[in-house]
């Protein structure tokens, strides 16, 4: 590629990047807006340490205050509680220490010996390493500082900031646009839903096609078992979106108040999981019934798994572009494809035009497997369907 189609590809890049920044609840949105409340956490602290405190090292403020910008309010209140503790352990072993047994290479050893075994100690959670970072700062400004008092004040200065990071930091995230993951969820389950539509797609085709060798059946197997990872994702996003809603004043807003709950969701996405669990058992099926070498003696009965397959990657795809703003048109799409696919699947198990039916009842065989998959499948679609359906009633009322 030449360096003006590189720039051109960059530029295109960047473009689409913007638009989907404009986007409320994307990612690309949250990311700038993370971006803008961080700098201002920054500046108010540095202000308050810098300004109306005059401390010696300001940093520790707009530092800590950064560091408590996290993606909820509730996050960000139980993490400040965290730090402040780490940090108040930290400053006052080493306080103890230091101003008992004097500060010395021992001191610092033991110092370091003691912090690092509390910060393992599991209501500190992820800010158990500063416990140990808080002691090892506090232990270079004792040096610094001389007497008593002097070496007080210091030690007192760094829980002093890192206390006004804390309020600043959290202040910020709790009255400048407080996060609401609503939509952070829809396009969680909208990636997972897109993911699997592709999967489908692509094994619709190799099904109609007749391509069931090992190797193709291999890579959807392998295919299918990585959908677990964003199977969790979504659960996290579902997760991370109920806890927004704590300690924040946004949810009591008009505009939000009209959300659909966090349980459909929640739903949308176990069922979701379901699907991906099911289309792995479905690959595992064919994969071993390829290392048979074994070629397809009913490719009628394949070519309309097919298209069941895909009916049911249409329903997916409806998922794909889930909105609670268009419910009621979304609850439609669904059900249509739904119904399609519920008649592939009679379908399946009507007599071929030409030759026997296949041996469902052989478990050597993978029809009868593919026929129950398809039954399941096809139940956690309808599934989802009622889900959406459950909501567009919900908010009708």
């Amino acid at each position: 590629m030449n360096p003006l189609a590189a720039l051109s590809d960059r530029l295109t890049s960047a473009r689409a990047w913007l638009v989907r920044a404009q986007r409320s609840g994307s990612n690309e949105f949250n990311t700038v807006l993370g971006v803008l409340k961080g700098a201002l956490a920054a500046s108010v602290s540095w202000y308050v340490a810098q300004e109306l405190i005059s401390a010696e090292m300001p940093a520790f403020a707009p530092f800590t205050a950064v560091l408590m910008m996290q993606v909820t309010v509730y996050r960000s209140v139980v993490q400040s509680m965290r730090y402040i503790g780490a940090v108040l352990l930290g400053v006052g072993i080493q306080a103890f220490l230091a101003f008992t047994a004097g500060p010395d290479v021992l001191t610092f050893a033991a110092v370091a010996l003691i912090t690092l075994a509390i910060g393992h100690l599991r209501f500190l959670g992820a800010q158990g390493p500063q416990v140990p970072t808080a002691a090892f700062f506090a232990f270079s400004t004792f040096l610094t500082a001389t007497g008593f008092t002097g070496r007080l004040e210091q030690l007192g200065e760094i829980v002093l900031l890192v206390a006004v990071g804390c309020v600043v930091g959290t202040s910020v995230n709790l009255i400048v646009f407080p996060p609401m993951r609503h939509r952070s969820v829809e396009w969680s389950i909208g990636t997972l839903s897109h993911s699997l539509c592709d999967l489908l797609g692509d094994l619709s085709r190799e099904l109609e096609d007749g391509e069931l060798d090992e190797r193709q059946t291999s890579s959807l197997r392998r295919r299918a078992n990585s959908m677990q990872s964003s199977v969790e994702q979504a659960r996290a996003s579902v997760r991370t979106a109920r806890e927004s809603l704590v300690i924040n004043p946004a949810r009591f807003l008009r505009k939000h108040r009209g959300h659909a709950a966090f349980e459909g969701y929640e739903l949308l996405v176990e069922a979701l999981g379901r699907v991906a669990a099911h289309v792995s058992s479905l690959a595992r099926a064919l994969h071993l019934w390829a290392d048979k070498d074994e070629q397809p003696a009913h490719e009628e009965f394949f070519a309309r798994y097919g298209e069941l397959i895909l009916a049911l990657g249409e329903v997916t795809n409806s998922l794909s572009q889930v909105d609670e703003d268009s419910f009621g048109g979304q609850a439609e799409s669904l059900r249509r494809s739904a119904t399609k696919a519920q008649e592939h699947l009679d379908a399946l198990t009507d007599p071929p035009e030409q030759g026997d039916p296949p041996p469902f009842d052989d478990l050597t065989q993978p029809y009868g497997i593919l026929l129950i998959e398809g039954r399941r499948l096809l139940d956690e679609m309808q599934y989802c369907c009622d889900i959406v359906e459950h909501y567009v009633d919900e908010r009708a009322r």
